[in-house]
């Protein structure tokens, strides 16, 4: 999985992704997404689930793109699986910790 970690005012931000979705769009639910390479892997790092796991646990704010990865974040209760969305065959969530 692809990570990447930016400190913002609002706290940490944290964006993931499946390294094979990067610079696809997907649809679905009235929703279109596309993982752009400057936001998810610009200055990403290829990691494993444990890496991903401790920063979501982190984050402040979060976007979590492609199957894997969001599947680690519900499996480890970072995210609840009713939020997630179901996009042309990928998953996405958003986390935001007020």
């Amino acid at each position: 999985m692809l990570l990447t970690q930016h400190q913002t005012e609002q706290g940490l931000l944290v964006a993931v992704c499946d390294d094979d979705v990067v610079g696809d769009t997907f649809e679905g639910d009235g929703a279109r997404l596309t993982v752009e390479e400057g936001f998810y892997a610009e200055d990403a790092e290829t990691v494993d689930a444990d890496v991903v796991v401790e920063a979501l646990s982190r984050a402040a704010i979060a976007n979590i793109v492609g199957t894997e990865a969001v599947e680690l974040a519900i499996e480890h209760e970072i995210v609840d699986e009713g939020a997630v969305l179901d996009l042309d065959g990928t998953r996405h969530a958003q986390l935001l910790r007020l």
